[in-house]
């Protein structure tokens, strides 16, 4: 365990973590002799600012103030800061749409998450945070971002990006540089925003400290990636819609269960307490994703990050969890905890119909999402990982891997079957974390090729984060023809353009990751009519 393991101070209870919150959240006026303004001396907004979970009338707002460094430990003041912002129709915050104040909580590591409410639909904003007193006032950089339109309305157009894995010392952040060149209404960003390891071989950048365990910790590293200025650039430029995978954490914990990397912890639930409480404090997520415990964590303790946001009629966005609530692994080889590759025929429980990658109580909203999605041109579908299965061995023996939606075929089965009894239209599923391009279409039945196509999937590769490349992903296409295009050699994102007739998906690639500043290349590009699942190429 780090050194600094006996002063990381234990998560905040779930009562006081919903006040905080909520003070954070919520506070749009307060009176000036209630302001806690400390003398502050270095730039307060060093971590730049972000918006994210927007909706047709807000969106959340976010900040962390920091000072001396980016240690991830607030030394900015032992007690509470009163943040003023503002969201403004111009640049020049001439006409000023909604203000207010908020509390900048220690507890919280003095993150803001300010829920804007009663704005237009389907209308661009500016915003920033200002803080100080004592003749020293700081303003943060100005972000833009944008409500959604409301839902039912007629759209014309949606461009959004979907990224994953962007490990810091595997190359630099030149994606999101591109990225912002791409008209974005909105980034999809599907887990590992940060990655627990102490170092790599060969890096690219290096990070501070060792393996990432107690709450400092995790909010060191997150503060750490939030000073790069391509990433904060992003963040500033339109609106995130987040999820998490398995590093936020640690590698290949599932539920409850720890994963396999770094040190071993006596007590697995406060850790991840702890991390889930450092990625609430540094994502613009509103206060309704806390739900139940985040201290002393129990079976039951969640941070409840699914869920969906219409953008008019013209597509619905869900966003899964499938790491909080999964059951662990099956048959690891060697009894290892954690993923590995399985003869899927030796694995008695790889067929048991009670096991879960989403939970039975996600698995139930997710049924009741698609059943209230008629009247949605498109439905799209952002998770963790590669949906469609992925034979690795020629012949009749199947070899899986046993992380993503493989391992846990039944509940595929079910998401396959709830899509069918819904009639959901055009369906367009968004993945990562395997550091690869896959493409491919969702069948109805992966063991039939005859199959009908349900939908499409896009899995995109890695923001940074290397893999090793395989010479067989010819031979792998080959043996799974439901995927038509397969690449793990670049680092880069994908963007999808809804309209009401297709979407077109573009995937872009870095030239060199291990270059701050990179060229961009396009790798492919798809096209996929609405009400006809077939993948043409562009």
């Amino acid at each position: 365990m780090n050194d600094n393991s006996k002063n990381s101070p234990d998560p905040v209870n779930r009562r006081r973590l919903l006040q905080l919150a909520a003070g954070s959240a919520t506070l749009l006026w307060l009176p000036r002799s209630a302001w806690s303004q400390p003398r502050i001396s270095s730039n307060p907004f060093a971590l730049g600012v972000a918006s994210g979970s927007p909706s047709p009338d807000g969106m959340v707002l976010w900040t962390r103030l920091v000072s001396g460094g980016f240690t991830g430990v607030s030394a900015l003041s032992q007690g509470p800061v009163t943040v003023r912002w503002e969201v403004a129709h111009d640049e020049a915050f001439m006409r000023i749409a909604k203000s207010g104040v908020a509390q900048a909580s220690p507890e919280l590591a003095h993150s803001v998450h300010v829920e804007v409410q009663g704005l237009e639909p389907d209308r661009w904003y500016f915003y920033r945070f200002m803080v100080g007193g004592h003749g020293n006032d700081w303003v943060s950089p100005t972000g833009r971002t944008r409500t959604f339109p409301a839902e039912g309305a007629a759209v014309s157009r949606l461009r959004l990006a979907y990224a994953s894995c962007q490990r810091w010392e595997h190359g630099y952040y030149a994606a999101y540089r591109h990225m912002r060149n791409e008209s974005l209404d909105v980034v999809m960003f599907l887990g590992d925003y940060i990655y627990e390891y102490p170092g790599a071989s060969e890096p690219a950048r290096r990070v501070p400290g060792g393996w990432v365990i107690t709450l400092d910790d995790y909010r060191a590293r997150y503060a750490l990636h939030k000073t790069d200025e391509d990433l904060q650039a992003m963040h500033a430029a339109c609106p995130w819609l987040v999820t998490w995978d398995d590093h936020e954490v640690q590698n290949d914990y599932a539920g409850v269960a720890a994963g396999n990397a770094g040190p071993a912890v006596a007590d697995f639930g406060a850790r991840r307490a702890a991390a889930y409480q450092a990625y609430y404090e540094h994502m613009p997520l509103r206060s309704t994703v806390l739900t139940r415990a985040i201290a002393g964590l129990q079976q039951g303790a969640e941070l409840r990050i699914y869920g969906r946001v219409p953008f008019g009629r013209l597509a619905t966005l869900h966003l899964l969890d499938d790491r909080q609530y999964r059951n662990a692994q099956a048959c690891t080889p060697e009894g290892r905890a954690g993923s590995g590759s399985v003869a899927t025929e030796r694995c008695a429980i790889w067929n048991d119909p009670a096991r879960t990658l989403l939970g039975a109580e996600q698995e139930t909203w997710l049924d009741r999402a698609f059943a209230e999605s008629a009247g949605t041109t498109w439905n799209v579908v952002g998770q963790q990982s590669v949906f469609g299965r992925r034979d690795f061995r020629r012949g009749p023996e199947e070899f899986m891997w046993n992380d993503g939606w493989d391992g846990y075929t039944p509940a595929r089965n079910r998401f396959l079957a709830s899509m069918q009894k819904h009639s959901v239209a055009n369906p367009v599923l968004l993945g990562g974390d395997v550091h690869e391009n896959w493409v491919g279409h969702v069948k109805a039945d992966y063991t039939r090729a005859e199959s009908a196509a349900l939908g499409v999937e896009f899995c995109g590769t890695s923001i940074t984060s290397r893999t090793s490349v395989s010479p067989r992903q010819a031979e792998w296409l080959a043996e799974n023809p439901h995927f038509v295009y397969a690449n793990g050699e670049k680092r880069g994102y994908g963007v999808v353009e809804f309209t009401p007739r297709q979407i077109t998906t573009t995937l872009r690639a870095v030239d060199d990751v291990t270059r701050r500043d990179s060229g961009l290349q396009t790798l492919a590009q798809f096209v996929v009519q609405a009400g006809r699942p077939q993948l043409e190429r562009a």
